[in-house]
C-alpha cells in the first residue's frame, strides 16, 4: 500500500493534555457500592468478552459499557449490554468528571471499569490506535489504596478515590499495583462532538487505513 502522506497521519488533537489534568472530586457513592457488589462471575464473564484485549493489559479485567465501531473513527460508538443496567449510576458521575471542559455536546466513546489486581501490572504502552487520537482519556478511581502508581509523563503518581484526572493516554505510560487489594478505575473517553473534525481525518479514512 502506498504510504500515508503527511497531510493524513493521524496527529492529537490539541485540547488533549500532555501530562496530567486534575478535574476535581466527583461523588463515586452509589458507584462503588455497585462496584463492590459485582459477583466473581460476572468479572469473568464480561472480561472474556471484551472489545479490548492488549498484552499490555496483562491481567486487568474489564467490564465495557460503551466502545467504538472501528479502531481509527471515535465518531461512531455503541452501547455494550451491560451498559442499560449500569446508565443510572454511571451518568452522574460521567456528567461531573466533564464538567469544566463546557462542552454542549459531549460524547462518550468508550466507557469501562477496569479492574487490576493485587500485584498487577498494566505495561508500558501508549494507547496507539487512532481512534485515540481525539478525545480525552479520563479515569475515575473508584477502589484503591496507596501503593498504586500510575506513570504519566514520566512522572510517578498515585489518583485518590473519587478525583477525576485526564490522563496523557499518546505517550508511554505504566500503572503498577503494589497493594494487597484490587485497584477499580472508571475509564473513559470523551470528546466535543461541535469540534470540528482534523484535516487528516477524512484523508486518512479515504485512503483506506479504516477499511
Amino acid at each position: 500500500m502506498t504510504p500515508l502522506p503527511a497531510t493524513a497521519r493521524p496527529a492529537a488533537n490539541p485540547r488533549k493534555t500532555t501530562a496530567v489534568r486534575a478535574l476535581g472530586r466527583v461523588d463515586i457513592g452509589a458507584l462503588r457500592t455497585a462496584v463492590l457488589a459485582i459477583p466473581e462471575a460476572i468479572w469473568d464473564a464480561e472480561n472474556a468478552a471484551k472489545p479490548n484485549k492488549f498484552e499490555a493489559l496483562d491481567r486487568t479485567r474489564h467490564i465495557v459499557f460503551r466502545f467504538i465501531d472501528h479502531p481509527h473513527d471515535w465518531r461512531g460508538s455503541h452501547d455494550r449490554p451491560a451498559w442499560r443496567d449500569w446508565r443510572t449510576v454511571l451518568e452522574p458521575v460521567l456528567a461531573q468528571a466533564v464538567r469544566d471542559y463546557g462542552y454542549a455536546r459531549g460524547v462518550f466513546p468508550r466507557v469501562m471499569l477496569a479492574r487490576m489486581p493485587a500485584g498487577g501490572v498494566i505495561h508500558p504502552h501508549i494507547d496507539a490506535n487512532p481512534a485515540a487520537k481525539w478525545p480525552h482519556k479520563i479515569h475515575v478511581p473508584i477502589l484503591t489504596n496507596p501503593a498504586v502508581v500510575s506513570n504519566f509523563g514520566g512522572q510517578d503518581l498515585h489518583f485518590a478515590a473519587g478525583e477525576a484526572v485526564e490522563v496523557a493516554n499518546l505517550s508511554p505510560h505504566w500503572v503498577r499495583n503494589g497493594g494487597s487489594s484490587d485497584r477499580v478505575h472508571l475509564v473513559f473517553e470523551y470528546y466535543d462532538a461541535d469540534q470540528p473534525d482534523p484535516e487528516w481525518l477524512e484523508p486518512f479514512l479515504r485512503h483506506g487505513a479504516a477499511r
